[in-house]
C-alpha cells in the first residue's frame, strides 16, 4: 500500500525533500499572511489579492490593477483559512511522496507546479465563460494534479501501482469530486483542471527515462 507512510521522520527527509519543501512554502506563506491580518476578524479577499490571489478581476478599488501572469503560480501557495491550509497540506504529506519517488525530485516538482498553473488557467477560463467573479487561493489544483497522475498509473501502468493503492486512488477521487460539488466556496474547476493537468503531464513524463518503481 504506497499511501501508508512508514518512513521515521529522517527517511522521510532524505526521501521526500520536494515533498516537505512545498509544504513548508505553503506554511511559511500561511504565517507571512497571517502577519498581515488576512485572517482576523477585519480580514478580507482584499489582502488575499494583494499577495497574489488569482481572480477574474482587473481592478480592485484599494489595489488597482490585480491581473498578472505570476498569480497563476502564486496562488498555489496561499491558503483562505487553517483548516484550508491543514487539509491540503495533509495531502501533500501522505498521498503525493509516492510521485516523488517514482519521478524523481525534479519532474515531481514540475509536475506539481503545472498541475496548479493548468488547474488555474482552467479555472479562470471556466468562469469567464460563465461571467462570474471569482478569487482562488490554495494548493487543491495542484494535490489533484497529483491525483491525475495516480489515475494514469491505476489504469495504464497498473504493474507499478498494487491492488491496494488503486483501490484508494479511486475512492480518493470518488470522494473528492463528491465534496468539491457539495462543499460551498470550492472551486470545482481548480479541482478538475489539475486532475486532467497531471493526468496528461504525468502520461507525457513517463515517456521520459524511466523512474523508480513504487508498488
Amino acid at each position: 500500500m504506497i499511501f501508508v507512510r512508514y518512513e521515521k521522520w529522517n527517511q522521510y527527509l532524505k526521501l521526500y525533500p520536494v515533498t516537505l519543501l512545498i509544504a513548508l512554502a505553503n506554511i511559511v506563506v500561511f504565517i507571512f499572511m497571517a502577519s498581515k491580518g488576512a485572517y482576523g476578524r477585519n480580514g478580507s479577499g482584499q489582502e488575499l489579492l494583494q499577495y497574489g490571489a488569482l481572480s477574474n478581476l482587473t481592478q480592485y478599488p484599494e489595489l488597482g490593477h490585480v491581473d498578472g501572469p505570476w498569480r497563476y503560480f502564486s496562488s498555489i501557495f496561499l491558503h483562505g483559512s487553517f483548516e484550508h491550509l491543514l487539509f491540503n497540506c495533509f495531502a501533500i504529506l501522505v498521498f503525493l511522496p509516492p510521485l516523488e519517488r517514482l519521478l524523481g525530485h525534479v519532474r515531481y516538482g514540475l509536475l506539481y507546479l503545472a498541475s496548479g498553473i493548468v488547474a488555474n488557467l482552467i479555472s479562470m477560463g471556466a468562469y469567464n465563460r460563465l461571467g462570474e467573479y471569482f478569487i482562488t487561493v490554495g494548493a487543491s489544483g495542484a494535490i489533484y494534479g497529483g491525483y491525475g497522475a495516480f489515475l494514469y498509473l491505476a489504469l495504464f501502468q497498473r504493474q507499478k501501482m498494487d491492488q491496494a493503492s488503486r483501490k484508494t486512488v479511486y475512492l480518493l477521487l470518488a470522494t473528492g469530486l463528491v465534496l468539491s460539488f457539495i462543499t460551498p466556496n470550492i472551486n470545482i474547476w481548480a479541482h478538475l483542471g489539475g486532475l486532467i493537468g497531471g493526468f496528461f503531464l504525468y502520461g507525457v513524463m513517463v515517456r521520459l527515462p524511466v523512474g523508480r518503481r513504487i508498488g
